[in-house]
Order: C-alpha cells, then sequence, then structure tokens
C-alpha cells in the first residue's frame, strides 16, 4: 500500500505544483519573449449565441466601442436556432454595416456555427469571444500587438473573475482561476500554451482548419492545430474581459463537467496531440491530462492511509479526512473564522474533482456534453 500512496500522492504533487516549478525553471533558463510592436491588421469578431436575448445588444455594443479603426474592425455573429428574439436584437446591429449575421433556423451546435462564422469574416486576424463577458475596450489593441511576432499564431487575453470596479475574486473558483492564469503565463513565456481563453483570443485566420461536429473544446482545439503548424499560441494578461465569478452552483458545475469531458472527447476527435504530430504534447499531458487523474488519485491515496498504519500515514488520513470536511463546511456556506479562507477553496478543489469523475462517466457510457448557453 505504501507505493500506492507515494504514487497518487506525487501525481497529485506534479499536477499542482511539480508542473508550475518546473515551468517556472524553464522560463528561466530559456524564455521567448515576444516582439510585440502597434500594427493594425483587419479584425473579424466572431461570436456564436443562441437565446441571448438578454445579453446580446450590450455585448454588441461592447464589441464596437473596442479601441480599434472602425474602418478595420467587423463583427460575425451565427445565431445557432435561437428561439427568443436574439434574431430580431441581431438585425438592429446590421444596419450599421459592421455586424454581419446568420441565422441558422435550427441548432447545430457551437462548433458548427464557430465554422461558419470563420467562413465569413474577411479579417485577417479573427477574435473569438462570447456573449456573457465584457472585455475592456484596449484589450483588442494589445492583443493584436503580439502578431508583430512572426512566430505567434494565437495569442489569448486573461478573463478576470469579478466586477471591474472592486477587481478580482480571490475566493474559490477566482482562486483557482489565478492559479490557471499564473501556468498558462509561465508556458507563454517560454513557448506555447496548450489552448486558449474562450472568451478572449485572437488568432491568423490563415492557420485555422475546420472544427469537427460536434467539438466542445474549440478554445484548445483551435489553438493546438494552430501549434501543429509550427506557431506558437502565446497568453497576454494585458489584454482582459470580465465574468461573473458565481454563475450559480449547479450551473457551474455543469459547466465544468462539460468542459473536463472536452478533454475526453479531444483524444478522439485528434489522437495527433498524444503523438511527436504535437510539438507541444509534453505541456498537453501535463496541463490538461494529469489533472483528469488527480480524482482518482485523490481516492488511492486516502483508500491508502486507511489501511496503513504508521504514525505518518496517519497523520496523512487525519489531514485528508479534516481537508474533505472544510470542503463540506464550504459548500453549507457556514462561517468558521479564519478557517473559512480555506474552506472556500477546499470546496472549489473537491468540487472541481467530483466534476472530472463525472466527465469519466460521461466518457466511459457515451454520454455526450451538448453546448448550451
Amino acid at each position: 500500500m505504501n507505493w500506492v500512496f507515494w504514487i497518487a500522492a506525487a501525481l497529485i504533487g506534479y499536477s499542482y505544483l511539480g508542473y508550475p516549478v518546473w515551468l517556472g525553471l524553464r522560463s528561466r533558463w530559456s524564455p521567448r519573449p515576444v516582439r510585440r510592436s502597434r500594427e493594425e491588421p483587419t479584425v473579424s469578431a466572431v461570436m456564436v449565441v443562441r437565446n441571448e436575448e438578454a445579453i446580446v445588444a450590450r455585448k454588441l455594443e461592447n464589441l464596437l466601442a473596442l479601441d480599434y479603426p472602425e474602418a478595420k474592425l467587423d463583427v460575425v455573429v451565427v445565431s445557432d436556432g435561437s428561439s427568443d428574439s436574439t434574431a430580431a436584437i441581431l438585425e438592429q446591429f446590421v444596419v450599421s454595416g459592421r455586424v454581419h449575421t446568420l441565422m441558422k433556423p435550427s441548432s447545430q451546435g457551437k462548433a458548427a456555427g464557430l465554422n461558419d462564422a470563420i467562413k465569413l469574416a474577411t479579417g485577417e486576424v479573427l477574435l473569438f469571444t462570447d456573449a456573457r463577458q465584457q472585455i475592456e475596450l484596449g484589450a483588442l489593441r494589445l492583443l493584436v500587438e503580439n502578431f508583430a511576432d512572426p512566430e505567434v499564431g494565437a495569442a489569448s487575453g486573461e478573463l478576470m473573475l469579478g466586477d471591474p470596479s472592486t477587481g478580482e475574486t480571490g475566493k474559490g473558483m477566482g482562486l483557482y482561476w489565478r492559479i490557471e492564469k499564473r501556468v498558462r503565463d509561465l508556458e507563454s513565456a517560454s513557448g506555447s500554451v496548450p489552448g486558449a481563453t474562450g472568451a478572449i483570443y485572437c488568432a491568423r485566420r490563415s492557420l485555422l482548419d475546420p472544427l469537427p461536429e460536434g467539438t466542445i473544446l474549440d478554445d484548445v482545439l483551435l489553438p493546438m492545430q494552430i501549434v501543429r503548424k509550427g506557431a506558437r499560441v502565446v497568453f497576454d494578461p494585458r489584454a482582459r474581459a470580465w465574468d461573473s465569478p458565481d454563475l450559480g452552483g449547479s450551473r457551474e458545475f455543469t459547466r465544468k463537467v462539460r468542459t473536463l469531458s472536452g478533454n475526453y472527447q479531444l483524444l478522439q476527435l485528434a489522437p495527433w496531440l498524444l503523438s511527436s504530430k504535437n510539438p507541444i504534447r509534453f505541456e498537453f499531458v501535463s496541463h490538461k491530462l494529469s489533472r483528469l487523474a488527480v480524482p482518482f488519485a485523490l481516492l488511492a491515496a486516502l483508500m491508502a492511509s486507511l489501511f496503513l498504519t504508521e504514525p505518518f500515514y496517519r497523520g496523512a488520513l487525519i489531514a485528508q479526512l479534516a481537508f474533505y470536511t472544510l470542503s463540506l463546511v464550504g459548500m453549507a456556506g457556514v462561517k468558521i473564522g479564519p478557517l473559512s479562507r480555506v474552506a472556500d477553496p477546499a470546496r472549489t478543489f473537491v468540487v472541481l474533482n467530483c466534476a472530472a469523475l463525472v466527465a469519466f462517466v460521461n466518457f466511459l457510457v457515451g454520454r455526450k456534453a451538448v453546448w448550451v448557453r
């Protein structure tokens, strides 16, 4: 049982600590800075929406107000079988001449909608975004600066969880997301990021390939296709978009299950990701796949601790049980003084790993995670 415990502990430690430390060292001994400069290529912002009548007008106003020459920025929106007033709202923006729309009578999924949007787009660079998040007005210009470097094929911005007036939250999912962004920053500093921030990233249109039907993680597969062609995908934290840190417990859990299910799907849609055809295979496995194994490692470490009687393993068992108890306290919303600061991140950690287990079950039984608003 000893080896079960230590293998599990090593996997958990590598996923959340070892890999970031290795990236930090690599960024120091082999940095790859991006050569940025002010450029203004033509840009098409592309977006797929479905039943977004409550927020689509605000999003379009946000895109049209970005600090970029009007003559060089247009917007392409695909309505994926919307049954509310989304289509009517989009028509109101078409008259400006800067918004182009495609109204699909029935839903075919986000991947199909993105393929259609890319075909309609005319910009040298495409800005990918979603309806919910608000992009800072100067963000597009900052992202485009990265394309002055001919090695850069895509540039991802930073998603901020919180309110622009009060700043980013440091609790729960906000803390997890800040750690995730630090990993992306280190990956970018010495190579490429295995994916992009779906709410805000740009890519050279000439490097994009059609997405397979039903693709869940378009913001991973599209950038990885670009990496496969020899270009870099970089992370630029100067370019920011804002989103709510709390979408509701059930909605956030469903979203995370869908995202993690998408990682399993990627291995089916693009098996080359695990081959030598993937220039950043090590980063992809370390960043995306190792975390899928963490829930099983957590269970293995717990079970091993139950059967091992030495004092060290007794202490490890107590520590694990205390951590999971704190996560339950966080889920219940009970305030226990200073420990509440630990309870919320513990809750987030446990919920994310439970979502990974559900995603694995979905993968085994063939249950598909569909795209919803």
